[in-house]
């Protein structure tokens, strides 16, 4: 049984838009600091958006800024990434991870060497 199992890719047009979910098998990955990283071919992979444990705050790349929004349901143990106007830059193959606990979610949510789990990945093609 996969611990992280992400869905909701495709291909869409610029402009478009996708929701990302990410569902949990265990109850306390559900609730930790949860990052949605990419991986562009050909390039390192990167942290797209945030949600830390309580869902009290979130943190997001730069460049996804006002068009991504990260949230969680915890009575579906579920992260979702929603993503609108979306360019061709974005994209990717999308991973869900989950942040170590020995790790603060605000100060290592994007840093891959924090992540404890991750999952296998959900691809999103964006055309022009």
């Amino acid at each position: 049984q996969e611990e992280l199992v992400e869905s909701g890719g495709g291909s869409v047009q610029a402009g478009g838009s996708l929701r990302l979910s990410c569902a949990a098998s265990r109850y306390t990955d559900a609730r930790r600091c949860v990052t949605w990283f990419r991986q562009a071919p050909g390039k390192e992979r990167e942290g797209v958006a945030a949600i830390s444990p309580g869902n009290a705050n979130t943190y997001y790349l730069d460049s996804v800024k006002g068009r991504f929004t990260i949230s969680r349901d915890n009575a579906k143990d579920t992260v979702y990434l929603q993503m609108d106007s979306l360019k061709p830059e974005d994209t990717a193959l999308y991973y869900c991870a989950v942040v170590s606990p020995t790790y603060v979610c605000g100060l290592a949510w994007s840093r891959t060497d924090a992540i404890m789990r991750w999952g296998q990945g959900t691809r999103v093609t964006v055309s022009s």
